[in-house]
């Protein structure tokens, strides 16, 4: 029973965290802990001698295999969409898991000084933070969007992206057209709620090349769609949103639907529970060669949001190297 009590504590923990707020980063946490605890007991438990070697073979090299991988799909973003930070996104995490194999090794076999060595002990315990958090919002983003929700929603919120000309680009094309899927699925219940702004290099607003997409493109009743046209963040969209929903509901309840890319699920789901908007995340397909650096971004983005345990470990580390002075 002891045996498998760490089990049993972090799969509570993370379902009794799910039941309560589905849209909270530290369920990633929570189940990441969950998988990997599951995974060493059942192999401490029922693994065979044979296995060790090649599972330590994967955990080993799969970051490299990975980084390799990275760098080619930085190569292609770059190519299909031209150089810039964005772009460079899958490459600057590449360059990051390499690093993480090298300054140890290269340390050691320089004889480096206590005090470089100490940092480079602080730069592999902030990394080893970061890739868990990579990792289980990667699991967790994909777990929150493939569970089945059977509701039916008062508004479906569209997010807006860049757009060509006047024209939807085939990204926001597909969140449109998700949203007029779960729509049509539920009756045409509902409204829609068409989101964004007018960036400074677009003719006109995201909002309103959507509003023409479904009225003139898909025979949509303007009666159907909202337009909201100040937002310029993710934030914004949800914000002015609530606004036109809380004045249409004129004090109701409701519920909604955040329709956005797939990578951009779980952040737009994290706003709205932040924002008190009861709402779930729906996402539309993103071709596989963007999706990559789309969710790269969305993760800095995440962790810029819940930066605290990096500055735990920073003070932990520097409490250490005090105390090693004594």
């Amino acid at each position: 029973m002891v045996l498998w009590s760490p089990i049993i504590v972090f799969g509570a923990l993370f379902l009794v965290s799910y039941h309560r707020e589905p849209r909270q980063f530290r369920n990633a946490i929570y189940l990441l802990l969950f998988v990997l605890v599951t995974a060493l007991i059942l192999l401490m438990r029922y693994g065979q001698q044979w296995m060790v070697v090649p599972l330590l073979l994967l955990v080993l090299f799969f970051p490299i295999v990975a980084a390799l991988a990275l760098i080619v799909n930085g190569v292609v973003v770059v190519r299909r969409n031209g150089l810039s930070a964005a772009s460079l996104l899958p490459v600057a995490l590449a360059l990051f898991i390499l690093s993480m194999y090298a300054v140890i090794p290269a340390a050691g076999i320089m004889s480096a000084p206590a005090w470089v060595v100490s940092i480079l002990e602080l730069f592999v315990w902030e990394g080893m933070w970061f890739s868990f958090t990579l990792v289980a919002l990667l699991l967790y983003s994909w777990l929150y969007r493939a569970l089945p929700r059977r509701r039916t929603y008062d508004f479906i919120v569209i997010h807006g992206a860049g757009l060509s000309g006047t024209e939807l680009t085939p990204l926001l094309a597909g969140r449109v057209d998700k949203a007029l899927e779960l729509w049509e699925r539920q009756g045409r219940g509902g409204l829609l709620v068409v989101s964004g702004g007018q960036g400074s290099d677009e003719e006109i607003s995201e909002a309103e090349a959507m509003y023409r997409y479904l009225t003139l493109r898909k025979g949509i009743p303007a009666g159907s769609i909202v337009k909201e046209e100040r937002s310029t963040t993710t934030m914004e969209n949800l914000r002015f949103s609530k606004e036109l929903m809380d004045a249409r509901a004129d004090g109701a309840p409701y519920r909604c639907a955040v329709v956005t890319s797939d990578y951009h699920v779980f952040r737009c789901a994290e706003y709205a529970h932040e924002l008190g908007i009861s709402a779930d995340g729906v996402g539309s397909h993103t071709r596989g060669w963007y999706w990559p650096a789309a969710f790269i971004r969305e993760f800095a983005a995440i962790t810029r949001a819940h930066f605290w345990p990096y500055v735990v470990i920073l003070v932990l580390w520097a409490l250490g190297l005090v105390l090693s002075l004594f």
